[in-house]
């Protein structure tokens, strides 16, 4: 299959974490296709548009993805917990795979590769008229074949999660786990940092030994490091904590200035 002009379209993040690549993303919940933009320029490997925790609102999502597409970035659409029919829309406008949260099961890992794929993988209803589907241009063939490069990423948030996380990375048709220690921490009663990162390296290994790809939140870059050291394929930067902390670090200065004279006009 060709893209537009005759040229052969760029590997598939899936395709790309076969080969062994390590992608670096960047997680947005703040509306803004020139954030998009930027990190397409700066050279990162693919976006995060939270629709969970941010807007999910398909009109603006549309212009995100118009943005990536743009500049050759790839997006991956968090949506809500079970909700197939915005996995469907997000799906249709061309994101490149999404992120489910809260999976803690085989069977729910089921349900979201289910509201991720085609038949027989899948239930996603079918259509080649949509922005996925080029508006119609493409053949049944051509549009199938891109649907399976569909990345699904199922987040594991519980310590019943974590538990089945073999399970859950097992899954036919789910390519990665991200463990998401917030609600991993608050599931768990807030307990001592090391308790819940004794959990994340249980379900990292757990996602290896099944041969799928680990997704890491981090917020710098000494994080992410060694999240690749220990095995991340995915690193995601929470823009929220990266755009804050540089903030902070703007606002308050490590050494003070010199101090300005009195006006005297």
């Amino acid at each position: 299959m060709t893209g537009p002009g005759g040229q052969r379209p760029r590997r598939s993040l899936k395709e790309r974490l076969a080969a062994g690549e390590r992608l670096r993303g960047a997680l947005f919940r703040l509306p803004s296709e020139t954030l998009v933009e930027m990190a397409g320029v700066a050279g990162l490997d693919y976006v995060v548009i939270d629709c969970e925790h941010g807007p999910a609102d398909t009109a603006l999502l549309q212009s995100h993805l118009t943005a990536a597409a743009a500049q050759g970035i790839d997006v991956l659409v968090r949506v809500g917990t079970a909700e197939p029919a915005l996995a469907l829309r997000c799906l249709d406008l061309g994101a490149a795979g999404l992120i489910h949260p809260h999976v803690d099961s085989a069977e729910q890992a089921r349900r979201v590769v289910a509201a991720s794929h085609y038949p027989p993988l899948g239930e996603r209803g079918f259509a080649t008229y949509s922005r996925a589907g080029r508006f119609g241009t493409v053949t049944a063939a051509d549009h199938l074949a891109a649907a399976a490069q569909t990345l699904v990423v199922a987040m594991v948030e519980t310590e019943r999660a974590c538990a089945a996380a073999g399970a859950i990375a097992g899954t036919p048709g789910v390519d990665a786990v991200l463990v998401g220690p917030a609600d991993l921490a608050a599931d768990c009663g807030f307990p001592g940092p090391e308790t819940v990162r004794a959990l994340m390296s249980g379900a990292h290994e757990a996602a290896r030994a099944e041969g799928r790809a680990v997704m890491s939140i981090v917020p710098d870059e000494e994080s992410a490091r060694a999240a690749e050291q220990a095995g991340a394929q995915l690193i995601l930067f929470n823009m929220a904590q990266v755009l804050m902390d540089t903030l902070r670090t703007l606002a308050r200065p490590a050494t003070p200035g010199p101090t300005c004279p009195p006006a005297t006009s």
